[in-house]
């Protein structure tokens, strides 16, 4: 009898060292060794049933019961993370596991570049399959949205920080333009506060003023020109004249206008066209980087009222109109006539 059970407690014992071998070699063994390239989305809310049933469809796991065993021994069963999973290799379900747990999920990144619009913003994010266009805009537009956020104006133009950002898959509209509201104050506020600033413009005001400086010039050398001629064109109550301003009127009306401007477009009367209007439009027209945003607070000292773009990214600046006309003569008017192509004659008589 004892033989007997000296027998039978070695053959469990053996048995017991088998299965227990069994799972560990099932726990640190990749489900067939290949190459992979699998695309997981994890419910929110979803058991540990439902996700082991999710992880056996899509190849990743065998014998989903043994899954179960393990998230339940690693009392994991109440902390895998809901997401879109992204496997590029073969893992172990022990692995598997562990990137469940800590939320390992898939993002995509968007990146904004400085002088965006709203509306490339939104286009951007639907690209990115976070949300579609329309849905962004209808946000980045919502007036209560907006002031909820502490912001003075009727939409988040000028205060979407140019940036690149990372979000998963789900992310709401109104959680992604929070994030790049914050982004905004996070580099604003400091800038304001920890320089001497030479102007007494509103927060608002400083933003719309940068965001015509980000469309009018790339070059960061310039920026603090810009602003200076604008400065002085509004103490002197002279129209600002700005194309990019004009252009972004239209786009409220239209967002597909992408033509090229006429004189027709400068006559046509909008909130925005500051060759009708005096004084700042109601708005920013774009998202402005930080150098624009240090070229209104601290803008160049010079008495310049005109610039003309010198067609190679620069800019001539002059103090009368006169000097102006001639740089606009140089700089565009000639440059016409020389186009290749055109007659002379019928050019004089457009200009």
């Amino acid at each position: 009898m004892k033989k007997f059970l000296c027998l039978f407690l070695v053959i469990s014992f053996i048995a017991l060292c088998q299965i227990f071998f069994s799972f560990y070699r099932y726990c640190v063994t990749p489900y067939k060794n290949r190459d992979l390239k699998v695309s997981l989305h994890v419910p929110r809310g979803s058991s540990l049933n439902k996700i082991s049933l999710l992880l056996e469809k899509k190849g990743l796991i065998e014998e989903r019961f043994k899954f179960k065993l393990l998230a339940k021994l690693k009392n994991a069963e109440h902390k895998i993370k809901s997401g879109e999973y992204s496997f590029s290799h073969p893992a172990s379900p022990l692995e598997i596991l562990d990137k469940l747990i800590r939320g390992e999920v898939k993002t995509y990144s968007i990146t904004i570049p400085e002088g965006s619009t709203i509306f490339d913003i939104a286009r951007e994010m639907e690209n990115a399959g976070l949300g579609t266009a329309e849905s962004v805009l209808k946000m980045a537009t919502d007036v209560s949205f907006v002031k909820s956020l502490g912001i003075d104006g009727k939409s988040l133009e000028g205060y979407l920080f140019p940036d690149t950002y990372s979000f998963t898959k789900g992310t709401k509209p109104d959680e992604i333009l929070k994030t790049m509201t914050a982004r905004f104050k996070e580099v604003f506020v400091p800038e304001l506060k920890g320089k001497q600033t030479k102007t007494v413009l509103s927060e608002k005001d400083i933003i719309i003023l940068a965001s015509l400086i980000e469309k009018e010039t790339a070059r960061k050398s310039e920026k603090p020109v810009v602003a200076a001629v604008f400065l002085n064109r509004l103490k002197k109550r002279m129209r600002l004249e700005c194309d990019p301003t004009v252009i972004y009127g239209l786009k409220c009306e239209n967002p597909g206008f992408n033509k090229r401007l006429r004189k027709k477009h400068l006559k046509k009367k909008t909130p925005y066209n500051t060759y009708r209007i005096y004084g700042l439009p109601p708005g920013p027209i774009c998202n402005p980087g930080l150098e624009s945003i240090k070229a209104v607070l601290n803008p160049a000292k010079t008495d310049y009222l005109y610039f003309v773009s010198k067609n190679d990214g620069t800019h001539k600046f002059s103090r009368t109109f006169k000097e102006h006309n001639k740089a606009v003569y140089s700089f565009q008017k000639r440059r016409k006539l020389s186009a290749p192509g055109k007659k002379k004659e019928n050019l004089e008589k457009n200009n």
